[in-house]
């Protein structure tokens, strides 16, 4: 099946403690059905120092299930995605406007 969101995506978050939050998909993880977004779902993590970063606790973005994700259209609303051929191509389309992705 085709990702309805990808990698670089601006997304807004639908549940959880960061909902309503707006950011951009860092990773997306199909198997799990997760993706990191910029800056949301934030967790402290305790590291070790290492020759190349510093230790201490860093805040780090974790996974949020992309059931929790919706699309942003170009008004700037959330939206669901949708797929259709065009001139033999399977593209993304935002549900609300029509316009592709």
């Amino acid at each position: 099946m085709a990702a309805k969101l990808r990698k670089g995506d601006k997304v807004v978050l639908l549940a959880g403690k960061d909902k309503g939050k707006e950011g951009e998909i860092l990773s997306v993880s199909p198997t799990a059905c997760k993706a990191i977004v910029d800056g949301a779902n934030m967790a402290i993590r305790h590291t070790k120092q290492s020759a190349s970063t510093q230790g201490g606790r860093i805040a780090k973005a974790m996974p949020i299930d992309l059931s929790n994700l919706a699309l942003i259209d170009a008004n700037g609303k959330a939206t669901r995605v949708g797929f259709r051929m065009e001139e033999g191509k399977k593209v993304r389309f935002a549900k609300t406007t029509g316009e592709a992705i």
